[in-house]
C-alpha cells in the first residue's frame, strides 16, 4: 500500500531557523562528470584511523580496485575511483586546508574490477545474510555521505546490549543550496528502497522511516508512490526548518525520543542513514560496487548552471565547476558543503571526497564578514540552538581559553549547525569560537 504521510508534518522541539532554502540546481538532472586526466584519493576520507596504502608508484590499477584497507574497526577502505597508473604517493592539501597523505592515479582507459555489476538493472533480491551485509559494506568503504564520513559498517554494528527498533533514511537536505540527496531521491527511488531494505536485514529492524522535508513535494509522492512491494517502510514529510538534518533532530522529530547528552542514536533504539550512503550500500551488496563515485551539487547564485554531477572520487573541485560555466568574476568564496555547516577551500584543485555533498560558489559582496559588535544579551543564539546550549556563553569561555569550564557546559555537544552566528545581530562569530573551545577540549582528553 501506497503512503503518503506529507500532510502529518512533524519536526524537531527545541530551536532551529528558516533560511532561505535557495534550491538552485533542484531541476538539474545528475549528469555524469567527465573522467578527469588524474585523480588525487586521500587515504583517510571518513572518521578513525586512515587506511594503510597497499599500492606502489607505477603500479596498474583498474576502477573500483582497493587501494588501501582499513585500520583497525573504525577505518575505511579506499578504491581507485579509475583505471590507471598510480603515480605520486604523497602529503597533498585536501578540503580541509591541511596536508594529508593522498594517492594519485593517471587515468589509461576505463576498466573496473571484473567482479562489479556495472549494468543499470534494478536488483530487487537479497540473498546475503546480516553478517555477509556488513561484510559487503565494510569491503566496500562505504561512509555517512551526509557530510561526517563514519564508517558505515561501524553504526550497523550494534553494542552488546544495545536494541534498535527503527532504522531513519535522512533524506532531508536540509542545508541551503544542496540538492544531491533530492535528486537522487528522483532518479534512484527503488534502489534507495532496496538499500533500505538491505539496512533493515542487516540491523534485525522491521520498521524503516524514510524521512523528507516537505519543500521536497516530488521526492515525497514519488517515494510514497514505491511502497506496495516494500513491507515497513514509510515516508513521512517534515516541517521544513533547519538542522532538521541533524540526527539527534531527526529521531526527535519522527519517533520523539531525545538522545542524551554524549550519548548516539543507538541509545534510543534509532540508526540513522543518509540517502547518499543507503544507495551506496544498494551498490556494495547488490552490484559489488565500492564507494569510487557520489553525486555532487555545484551551485551558487552568479553560477551560469547550478548543476548535479556524479562525480568519480579525487576528481579536483577545478572540474565541477568548469563544467557548471566556469567560476564567476564576482565569485568571493567557495565552499565545501553547504553555507551553514561547509568550509572554504583554499585551493580549487583539492579533490572531491566520499563525504563532498556540494561545492558552493558565493558571491563576493555575500561573502564579507559583516562588522562585529558587543553582545546584546538577546539571547537570540539561545532561542535557535538546537540542542538547548547557551552559545554566547561557550564563545566567552573559549575566547578566554577556559577550557574546563567549556567542558562541563557540554561544548561537545555543539553540532557546529552555525544557527547562533546566522542569527547574531551583532554579526559576532560565535561558531568559529565554538569550533576553537572544541578543539582544546579535545587536545585535553587525547593528551
Amino acid at each position: 500500500m501506497s503512503i503518503n504521510l506529507g500532510n502529518t508534518l512533524k519536526t524537531f522541539h527545541q530551536g532551529g531557523i528558516h533560511p532561505d532554502d535557495a534550491k538552485l540546481s533542484a531541476d538539474a538532472a545528475i549528469k555524469p562528470l567527465p573522467t578527469p586526466k588524474i585523480v588525487t584519493i586521500p587515504i583517510a576520507q571518513h572518521i578513525g584511523k586512515p587506511a594503510k596504502i597497499l599500492v606502489q608508484r607505477g603500479d596498474m590499477v583498474k576502477a573500483g580496485q582497493i587501494i588501501a584497507t582499513h585500520e583497525g574497526f573504525v577505518s575505511a577502505n579506499i578504491h581507485s575511483s579509475v583505471c590507471g597508473k598510480v603515480g605520486v604517493i604523497d602529503e597533498m592539501m585536501d578540503s580541509t586546508g591541511f596536508k594529508h597523505t593522498a594517492i594519485t592515479v593517471r587515468v589509461k582507459g576505463d576498466d573496473w574490477a571484473e567482479e562489479i555489476d556495472l549494468s543499470k538493472d534494478l536488483n530487487r533480491s537479497i540473498n546475503d545474510s546480516a553478517k555477509e551485509i556488513v561484510e559487503k559494506i565494510m569491503a566496500a568503504g562505504v561512509v555517512g555521505m551526509g557530510g561526517a564520513a563514519f564508517p558505515s559498517h561501524v553504526k550497523l554494528s550494534v553494542p552488546e546490549g544495545k536494541q534498535v527498533d527503527h532504522l531513519l533514511i535522512n533524506g532531508v537536505e536540509c542545508e541551503p543550496f544542496l540538492t544531491a540527496d533530492h535528486r537522487l531521491m528522483l532518479e534512484r527511488p527503488e534502489e534507495i528502497l532496496v538499500g533500505t531494505q538491505i539496512l533493515m536485514r542487516a540491523l534485525g529492524v522491521k520498521k524503516a522511516v524514510i524521512c523528507i522535508e516537505d519543500n521536497k513535494h516530488d521526492a515525497i509522492d514519488l517515494m510514497s508512490s514505491k511502497l506496495e512491494d516494500y513491507e515497513g517502510i514509510s515516508v513521512q514529510g517534515l516541517q521544513v526548518k533547519y538542522p532538521q538534518g541533524g540526527e539527534k533532530q531527526l529521531i526527535q522529530a519522527v519517533l520523539d525520543r531525545e538522545v542524551p547528552s554524549g550519548g548516539l542514536p543507538v541509545d534510543v533504539g534509532a540508526i540513522v542513514h543518509n540517502v547518499g550512503t543507503t544507495y551506496a550500500v544498494y551498490q556494495a551488496v547488490q552490484k559489488n560496487k565500492p564507494l569510487v563515485e557520489r553525486v555532487v551539487t555545484v551551485t551558487g547564485r552568479s553560477l551560469e548552471t547550478p548543476s548535479n554531477f556524479l562525480v568519480r572520487i579525487g576528481t579536483p573541485v577545478v572540474n565541477l565547476i568548469a563544467e557548471a560555466g566556469g567560476l564567476p568574476e564576482q565569485a568571493g568564496k567557495v565552499v565545501s558543503g553547504g553555507p551553514m555547516m561547509g568550509k572554504a577551500i583554499a585551493d580549487l584543485n583539492v579533490p572531491i571526497a566520499k563525504a563532498t555533498s556540494g561545492i558552493l560558489i558565493i558571491d563576493e559582496e555575500e561573502s564579507k564578514r559583516e562588522q562585529e559588535y558587543n553582545c546584546l544579551h538577546c539571547g537570540k543564539c539561545v532561542e535557535v540552538c538546537p540542542i538547548g546550549l547557551e552559545p554566547y556563553y561557550l564563545m566567552l569561555l573559549a575566547k578566554n581559553h577556559k577550557t574546563s569550564e567549556t567542558s562541563q557546559e557540554h561544548i561537545l555537544d555543539c553540532m557546529e549547525c552555525g544557527s547562533c552566528s546566522w542569527v547574531c545581530p551583532s554579526n559576532r562569530p560565535i561558531l568559529d569560537y565554538i569550533r576553537l573551545g572544541k578543539s582544546e577540549v579535545k587536545k585535553t582528553q587525547t593528551a
